[in-house]
Formats: C-alpha cells, sequence, structure tokens
C-alpha cells in the first residue's frame, strides 16, 4: 500500500485522495512511516486478523470441549469445572478461556436441572368497543406514617381509556380486588364472556379470591409476563397521568380517607375533563358512551370551513379527528420479510 500511494504521489497525485481510494487515512499512513521506516499495521482491523501467540490451537480446544462433555463435568459450569480439575492436578485453560470457547461452540447455557423459566409474550388482544377490554393494577400512595402506604386499586376501560372502578384501602389482598371488580362490572353491566380483563403477575392479580371472581361473572383473565411493566402499558400510563396530575398532594396522605378524597376527585376530572390525547382529544366519558363521533365530525367540518375561507393559510390537509376505532393491547410484532419462509424447491 505504501508502494502505491508513493507512485501515485510521485505521478502528481495529493496524499489524501491517494489514500481514499486505499480506504486509508493520510494520518494512518503518516503513522506508519514514522521513524524514517515502515513499522507493522496497526490498524484495528489488522489486529483483530492477527493470531494471538496464547491462542489455543485446535487440537487443544477440542481437547477442551471433549473434557467439557465428560459425565463428571457436563453438569458443571466452567467455575466449577476449573477448580475440580486443578484439585486433580490438571491444568488446561484459564476459566475465562473455558467460557469462550463454550460460548463458540453453542455450550454456554444452563447445564445443570435449574434452568431460567421462559415467559411467552401475552396473547395480543384488541377492543374495539367499551366493555370487552379493561386493564387493571395497583399503586402505592405514600401516608405520614414512614413506611407505610396505602394501595390505590385502579381498573379502565383500554378503548375508551375510562376509569370503570377504584378504591383505596391500607393493604393489598386478593378478596379487596376482587370486590373491586365486582362493583365495577355490576356497575357498567358487562354481558357474561364478552370482557377480558388484564394485568400484572402480582399476588393481588392471581389470588384465588380474584380468579374465582373472575370465572363467576364469565371474564378472561389476562397476565403480563413478570417484571414486564410494558405488557400492561395502559395502567401504567393512567398511574403516571394521576401522580404527574396537577392536582396531586406534594405531601402524603394523614388517612386513607383523605387518599380517597383526593382519588375521587381525580376520577371525576379525568373521565369528564381530560381530554386524552390517545383517543383523539375527547374524554374518556364522551368515548366511553359513544358521543365522540359527533365531536370528532364537527371538528373536521370547522377544519373543512376553515380551510374553504383562508386556502392560502393551508399548505397540506387538515388536522386529522378521525376517530380511533380499535386499540390494541400487546400487538404482535409485525412479519417481515426476513420472518416468511422460503417454500422448498418442488
Amino acid at each position: 500500500m505504501i508502494e502505491l500511494i508513493d507512485e501515485a504521489c510521485n505521478s502528481g497525485a495529493r496524499l489524501q485522495p491517494a489514500c481514499a481510494v486505499l480506504e486509508v487515512t493520510a494520518r494512518t499512513v503518516q503513522r506508519w512511516r514514522q521513524g524514517g521506516i515502515v513499522n507493522a499495521d496497526k490498524r484495528q482491523q489488522a489486529a483483530q486478523q492477527r493470531c494471538p501467540a496464547n491462542k489455543l490451537s485446535e487440537r487443544e480446544r477440542k481437547h477442551l470441549l471433549t473434557v467439557i462433555n465428560q459425565p463428571e463435568f457436563a453438569h458443571l459450569p466452567p467455575n466449577q469445572i476449573v477448580p475440580e480439575l486443578a484439585d486433580q492436578g490438571i491444568y488446561l485453560a484459564s476459566e475465562s478461556t473455558f467460557y469462550r470457547v463454550m460460548r463458540e461452540a453453542g455450550q454456554l447455557a444452563h447445564r445443570g436441572k435449574a434452568k431460567p423459566p421462559t415467559h411467552q409474550r401475552p396473547a395480543p388482544l384488541q377492543a374495539s368497543a367499551p366493555n370487552q377490554l379493561w386493564s387493571w393494577d395497583i399503586t402505592y400512595l405514600k401516608s405520614t406514617v414512614k413506611g407505610q402506604y396505602f394501595y390505590l386499586y385502579l381498573i379502565m376501560d383500554v378503548f375508551s381509556r375510562k376509569i370503570v372502578g377504584w378504591e383505596v384501602y391500607e393493604t393489598e389482598s386478593a378478596e379487596q380486588a376482587g370486590s373491586v371488580f365486582r362493583k365495577a362490572h355490576l356497575r357498567e353491566g358487562v354481558a357474561a364472556r364478552a370482557l377480558t380483563l388484564h394485568s400484572d403477575n402480582g399476588s393481588p392479580m392471581k389470588g384465588a379470591t380474584m380468579l374465582a371472581t373472575l370465572h363467576q361473572l364469565g371474564v378472561a383473565p389476562s397476565f403480563s409476563r413478570p417484571s414486564v411493566s410494558n405488557d400492561n402499558p395502559f395502567s401504567e400510563a393512567l398511574f403516571k397521568t394521576l401522580k404527574y396530575h396537577a392536582g396531586c398532594p406534594d405531601k402524603p396522605f394523614d388517612t386513607v380517607d383523605d387518599a380517597r378524597a383526593w382519588v375521587a376527585r381525580f376520577h371525576a376530572w379525568y373521565n369528564g375533563s381530560h381530554r386524552h390525547s390517545g383517543i383523539t382529544f375527547v374524554t374518556p366519558e364522551q368515548r366511553h358512551c359513544g358521543e365522540d363521533h359527533a365531536i370528532l365530525e364537527r371538528r373536521s367540518a370547522l377544519y373543512q370551513q376553515a380551510r374553504s375561507r383562508q386556502p392560502a393559510r393551508w399548505s397540506g390537509p387538515t388536522r386529522n379527528w378521525k376517530r380511533v376505532a380499535s386499540v390494541h393491547l400487546n400487538p404482535a410484532k409485525p412479519i417481515t420479510q426476513e420472518d416468511v419462509p422460503v417454500p422448498a424447491a418442488a
């Protein structure tokens, strides 16, 4: 490369364009020529291609894998195998080398009976009308007693975002959760076998009393994966709105009644006054009872009239006031071209 660059420069080319043709920088060439002699190639790619002097040979690597897979070691991880071999007076390689060789051979997995549990992604759910899909969770409300909290049970309709049920208790339990849900179910007049209730994996959600209540009412339960908050995004977003609301007290609540009084005020504001961005800025009450159809049509007509009066002020279409027809919870990942199997030749 140095000879080619020198030849180009002697013929009248500038150094930088000549280096660019060979995909090296002028600074790299200058570093190669330090001290008047051409030093070794010290680029990162070249370093990766050089074979380390202490690298295991292919024969040593195969012997290492043979030892690892012997019956006495087949169930042990490297941090157990290396000391065991040392006690037998055998040294093959360092513990990190064991891990590296196993990783390259595809054997770096749980080698004993204790394997981590696998949790499937929740089934995708869809709601195209109220009272088809509800989501619920429990959040903490601080009390004036350090280390003690009040617990807000909150149930929402995913389609309309309406809070359909809530209560504040001093403890968490499946019995209390069942009571809150039963009242909400009765108040909304939900038809049998028409509702799915999604929640996380907390003990109140999966307690026997709560599950029995759902079974009696003909409600299908759905659960998030453990420790995956994104599987229950609607309830998590509602809790953030609640705790960042301008009227949320900065100080902890003195009593459970104080907490209930404030949540009641938030409930009235959220359902009746808050224009929710996820449902085209109508209130949850308006969407839940179907009033949003007429509201959004009037908004769209208003914008069309404004555009017809002064078309020069509009460089594109008017604002989209189209109604959100359906809401998806944990939608399936879209299928890409790489995911489509190639049919075998006949």
